[in-house]
């Protein structure tokens, strides 16, 4: 599947996993793992951490991404995986770093601070390092902001984007009192104003409709990091980042970072052949190699990473609420969770939400009868909807039209990944809906399947939810051509009214409140299904420092290094 760090956004399943269930075939005997235990802690990492001082300097970190990126934008609909964002994060500002509970801290590189200065309304006041510049040489300020503002929150639908929640709820960017003061004045609470602006990217390079849409495509214009990126070749398909001369901080311990665009199991085989220097371990083949390899150590820890399948509520047999319904179930989500856990050393637990993970204080299980496998009331809602059975095996029909959803799946979804939808497939095939899996290519999967609907169902993963609200991108209600994230476009206006009210709500307990009478909606309306917590296991060469999972927080490239 898919992923992208920081914000709320979309990856692909990556590697591998040895399956036995009734009908589906894979590996021809089951793994154990020589210790189970059970989720870790919210928050919890493993990161080598050393000091970067003591760290060697110099040297190459190689790492795989998914597929080749196309869109270096990650405020763009185009632009929303994990890929951009981690690459962006070497080159662009950000103003903050959030620490392995999720707790952000302003970034002294951007920043001399940040702050609420105002109430009434609410009044955020950014005091930036003077010393911070763009690339191109002007320094990061009012115009940047405003920028960034005008994009995503004043509901220009020629700026095609993929969140403009939290923006939507600006009143005004204005200069403040210093050269190097921009306030954000905000029309209602918004508690977790920390999430905008950063990444912050450059008004020389968004200002209009055709630069934040297309300026970004396969190129990074402008930056104002640690890093700069040295080349991208098409063919090769890597991006290498190089020490910035310009940076204004502390020097970056790597002489360079390498991004490879690899398939999950051409990965797994490059780390094994010493290519690379980091590998999802997460899957139970994948394990099963890394736990003893030589020269290696796997990290574990937890962050907030779910994995789902999108139904398309657009068209189609799926805009019938009563078919969604039957499809959530009919669909036997502990087994597959448990497909997901085999061999594993970690526990993978089902979700019963889809804002909180199932150790952050304020999960509650909201799934009711939809995440409750009943095929038997699954064919009830379907023979009421009007979809008639020819038979066992064969797909139900309706006015001469059988009921057939297309699964489309990405090339780079791991073996793990094809096995859930193979799953799927035959569960759903159990109750007389026909399933056909159309795998496309990696680099298409998101502009020409995801980003426009054309699917019926479809996994991935959500990442890196740190700040409640983000689920407003994925769950509220599409305008116009715009989905922003909720690609099958499934919503309504209570759900809308309820993250809008949550976001505003400043006392964490009240907001939890509401976003848990959201949740209980998105289940309700039948938005997808949710399948279980992915579990967190990375991993890394020997002697590799500052890198691996961060919890909850955010890897600082600029720290990591070897130690000799």
């Amino acid at each position: 599947m898919a992923r992208l760090r920081r914000m709320r956004v979309w990856a692909a399943l990556g590697a591998a996993v040895t399956l036995m269930l009734a009908g589906c075939t894979s590996s021809p005997q089951r793994t154990h793992s020589p210790r189970t235990m059970g989720v870790p802690a919210s928050g919890t990492e493993d990161m080598g951490r050393e000091p970067p001082a003591s760290l060697r300097q110099g040297g190459t970190l190689t790492l795989a991404t998914s597929q080749w990126v196309t869109q270096y934008n990650v405020n763009q609909a185009a632009g929303s995986i994990g890929e951009a964002a981690e690459i962006d994060s070497l080159v662009e500002p950000k103003l903050f770093r959030r620490d392995a509970k999720g707790v952000p801290h302003a970034n002294p590189d951007y920043l001399l601070s940040a702050a609420v200065t105002g109430t009434a309304p609410q009044t955020v006041t950014y005091r930036l390092n003077p010393h911070a510049r763009w690339s191109d040489g002007k320094p990061l300020g009012f115009d940047d902001f405003a920028a960034q503002w005008k994009a995503l929150g004043r509901g220009d639908d020629r700026y095609l984007v993929a969140d403009p929640s939290g923006y939507d709820q600006v009143s005004e960017v204005r200069r403040g009192a210093r050269a190097n003061e921009v306030q954000v004045v905000f029309r209602s609470p918004y508690a977790d104003w920390q999430r905008l602006f950063d990444p912050l990217f450059p008004a020389s390079a968004t200002s209009t409709p055709e630069q934040f849409n297309n300026g970004w495509r396969a190129r990074i214009p402008v930056t104002a990091g640690p890093f700069t990126i040295a080349s991208m070749d098409r063919t090769t398909q890597s991006v290498t980042a190089v020490p910035d001369p310009a940076w204004w901080g502390t020097r970056p311990r790597l002489d360079k970072v390498v991004f490879r665009a690899l398939l999950p199991a051409a990965a797994l085989q490059a780390y094994l052949n010493g290519e690379i220097d980091a590998v999802n371990a997460a899957t139970a083949e994948a394990y099963q190699q890394l736990r003893s390899a030589p020269d290696s150590t796997v990290r574990i820890g937890s962050a907030w990473d779910e994995v789902h399948v999108s139904l398309n509520g657009a068209g189609g047999p799926l805009a019938d609420i009563a078919v969604r319904h039957a499809v959530q179930r009919a669909v036997n989500r502990k087994a597959l969770a448990d497909v997901a856990a085999e061999g594993l050393p970690v526990g993978v637990p089902l979700l019963g939400n889809h804002i909180y993970m199932t150790n952050q204080p304020g999960y509650a299980d909201n799934s009711g009868p939809w995440g409750t496998f009943d095929p038997a009331e699954a064919a009830r809602l379907l023979d009421r909807a009007g979809w008639t059975s020819p038979g066992a095996g064969r797909p139900r029909v309706k006015d001469g039209r059988p009921l057939k959803l297309r699964f489309v799946i990405a090339e780079s979804t791991n073996r793990l990944g094809l096995d859930l939808a193979q799953l799927l497939q035959q569960m759903l095939g159990q109750v007389g809906i026909g399933v056909e899996i159309q795998k496309v290519p990696a680099d298409d999967y998101g502009p020409k399947y995801l980003d426009v609907g054309n699917f019926d169902l479809a996994i991935f993963r959500f990442t890196d939810l740190t700040y409640p609200s983000q689920a407003q991108a994925v769950y509220r209600m599409p305008r116009g051509k715009q989905s922003f994230q909720n690609y099958g476009r499934i919503s309504d206006a209570a759900l809308d009214d309820l993250l809008q009210r949550a976001s505003a709500t400043l006392d964490p307990v009240a907001a939890a409140r509401l976003y848990n009478q959201a949740d209980a909606e998105i289940w309700r309306l039948g938005h997808d299904v949710e399948l279980y917590q992915r579990p967190q296991m990375t991993a890394v060469r020997k002697g590799l420092a500052n890198f691996g999972v961060p919890g909850l927080g955010d890897i600082d490239f600029g720290t990591v290094g070897w130690t000799s």
